[in-house]
């Protein structure tokens, strides 16, 4: 008797000390959560590392790369999607994709804790909800500036002046969120005649319009340019690290657009979507988020950000959203028409 009870407990403890050593050497596969982004690649590890170290049995599978260009690619994906969980990505896009059914509504634990403005309120649940607010905003090298005596702007107006001719570059709202809630606000702001005729006076003072958001203000930030037109994280980030650069945000009032998540119809890894979702509304996630953005959907949380210009937040415009997703194409289809030949090269 006493033999065979001895056996039982080794085979027993022998089966236990396999666990632990297959889980000890990750043999136990975790789950690849395929994650389409448009947040910015210096911030990407950052969220990995925070998520998993709650989630350990998840891991994150970035595809990275601008708004407009990631908007595209779900599209031509539209017929069999591949991303699990879109994260990241401008409200206007997913309001878009959303209209096309390409997501899944779900209201994450912790959702009624956000403000109204930052989630879906046409479907129940939503099928997106925002995380935090990128805001337009101007980056000035005063360097730069002073080799060519340019004037300080203070408006939007001001930029189509024929003192900053070729001084000034912005992003192609084809490729880029900041470029497309720059168009969307100018529209709103003025009326889509005055602000066709705004755009056709700014496009003859453009050097170049470029494929990505940020890349205005880095190019402005290492002088390779007076001016560029970007947002506000992106300049103080640059200013913190030491560019000589000024960031403005205009007197006539800025574009905005929510950085946010969906759920994809289709995904096979529903549970670990969900886990990311629930995760992105915690106030630690909103914590993250307020380090380089002032503001985030939380009430309560956002700190002052080092550097955002002055007073930027009461000139953010009131951004229908619904009409900027609406009107994209269309929108889109006609700057290409009209400014395209100045952009940039397409990567390959």
């Amino acid at each position: 008797m006493f033999t065979k009870l001895l056996k039982r407990l080794t085979t027993v403890a022998a089966g236990g000390l396999m666990v632990l050593g297959l889980a000890a050497s990750g043999a136990f596969a975790k789950t690849d959560l395929l994650v389409y982004t448009a947040i910015e690649a210096d911030e990407l590890s950052m969220f990995k590392k925070a998520f998993e170290k709650d989630y350990p049995d998840i891991n994150i599978k970035w595809v990275r790369d601008s708004t407009g260009i990631v908007t595209s690619k779900l599209m031509a994906e539209k017929a069999n999607p591949k991303a699990d969980i879109v994260w990241g990505l401008a409200a206007t896009s997913l309001m878009m994709l959303g209209n096309e059914g390409y997501f899944q509504g779900y209201a994450p634990k912790g959702l009624k804790k956000l403000g109204k403005l930052y989630y879906d309120q046409a479907n129940n649940p939503p099928q997106w909800v925002g995380q935090r607010a990128w805001i337009a905003s101007v980056c000035f090298n005063t360097v730069e500036a002073g080799k060519y005596n340019l004037p300080l702007p203070t408006s939007w107006a001001d930029l189509t002046k024929p003192v900053y001719k070729g001084h000034v570059i912005m992003p192609n709202p084809n490729s880029s969120g900041t470029g497309f809630l720059d168009v969307s606000s100018w529209l709103q702001l003025m009326g889509e005649d005055k602000g066709w005729k705004y755009m056709d006076g700014l496009h003859t003072n453009i050097a170049r319009y470029t494929h990505s958001g940020s890349k205005p203000c880095k190019l402005a930030a290492r002088g390779e340019i007076p001016i560029g037109i970007s947002f506000a994280y992106r300049g103080a980030k640059s200013k913190n690290a030491g560019a000589p650069i000024e960031i403005i945000a205009p007197i006539e009032g800025i574009g905005w657009d929510l950085e946010s998540f969906a759920i994809v119809k289709n995904t096979k890894n529903l549970k670990a979507a969900r886990a990311l979702a629930d995760w992105s509304v915690t106030k630690k996630a909103m914590l993250i988020y307020n380090r380089e953005y002032a503001v985030v959907a939380m009430p309560g949380i956002a700190k002052p950000v080092k550097n955002f210009p002055p007073g930027i937040l009461s000139k953010m415009i009131k951004n229908d959203f619904a009409w900027a997703a609406k009107n994209r194409v269309r929108i889109l289809n006609k700057w290409r028409d009209k400014y395209d030949a100045k952009s940039e090269p397409k990567k390959k």
